[in-house]
């Protein structure tokens, strides 16, 4: 359940994110986007919120991911 959890949560994440930074992504790429910020953003948050929860998982999530894509778009290929 824990697997697929985190792959609702990465295509979630990877949405919201995608849509904020205005890239265009296929499902996968957007479903790893979202795991790797979900992985970013979840370190970031146990460091600085005691209480997780859903919600702070997925703005976490989000946030992680957005950061990922920006660091890609400065950082990556062009």
């Amino acid at each position: 359940m824990g697997l697929l959890w985190l792959i609702i949560l990465g295509a979630a994440a990877g949405f919201f994110a995608t849509r904020v930074m205005q890239v265009r992504t296929g499902v996968l790429q957007t479903v790893l986007i979202g795991m790797g910020g979900a992985f970013i953003g979840g370190l970031v948050l146990r460091g600085l919120i005691a209480v997780t929860g859903a919600l702070a998982g997925l703005v976490g999530a989000v946030l992680g991911a957005i950061l990922l894509i920006w660091i890609f778009q400065k950082f990556g290929p062009r």
